[in-house]
């Protein structure tokens, strides 16, 4: 008896293993989906060109497909690639960082802000939202009365092209 347990045993424990292995594998080789982590090297462009981020030359990106870690064009780019694809994608600005909002374009009276803060176009400061939120905003504009401040996404407005390449599936 002892000896067919033994038999058994071994002869299911390899099974196990190359079932535990074709999963992995298949995994690996299986095309990207939502709920899949990922890690995939990017190179961000606007439409004139001019790269704006890059991971190539760093560590890959890591995020989950869906978890509303990336931007909606970014997620759908990515589901369906395979590990070692890459593409090229326009993500228009409807699914980048939406358009640019006038409402988020502030004019703040200079007597509202801490005398020791010397404001200067391009700065970018710390601010918080009514509903406690933190969020950087951009100088736009000074004049000896008042700051005008962009709460607006840098990419706000533009369409993104993106050279992506999907390093793996976890």
């Amino acid at each position: 008896m002892k000896k067919r347990r033994f038999i058994l045993i071994g002869m299911l424990i390899p099974g196990v293993l190359m079932l535990a292995g074709g999963c992995s594998n298949k995994l690996d080789e299986g095309r990207a989906e939502k709920g899949n982590i990922v890690q995939v090297e990017y190179t961000g462009k606007l439409t004139d060109g001019s790269v704006f981020d890059t991971s190539v030359g760093r560590q890959p990106l890591e995020f989950t497909i869906g978890a509303g870690q990336m931007i909606a064009g970014f997620d759908k780019a990515v589901l369906g690639m395979k590990t070692g694809e890459s593409k090229t994608v326009t993500i228009p600005t409807a699914e980048a960082y939406g358009q640019h909002r006038d409402d988020l374009v502030i004019v703040i009276p200079r007597s509202q802000l801490p005398e020791s803060l010397n404001p200067a176009v391009g700065q970018q400061l710390p601010m918080t939202r009514n509903d406690g939120m933190p969020v950087t905003v951009t100088v736009t504009a000074v004049t000896d009365t008042s700051i005008t401040v962009d709460a607006n996404h840098k990419l706000a407005g533009k369409d993104l092209i993106f050279e992506i390449k999907l390093i793996s599936i976890k």
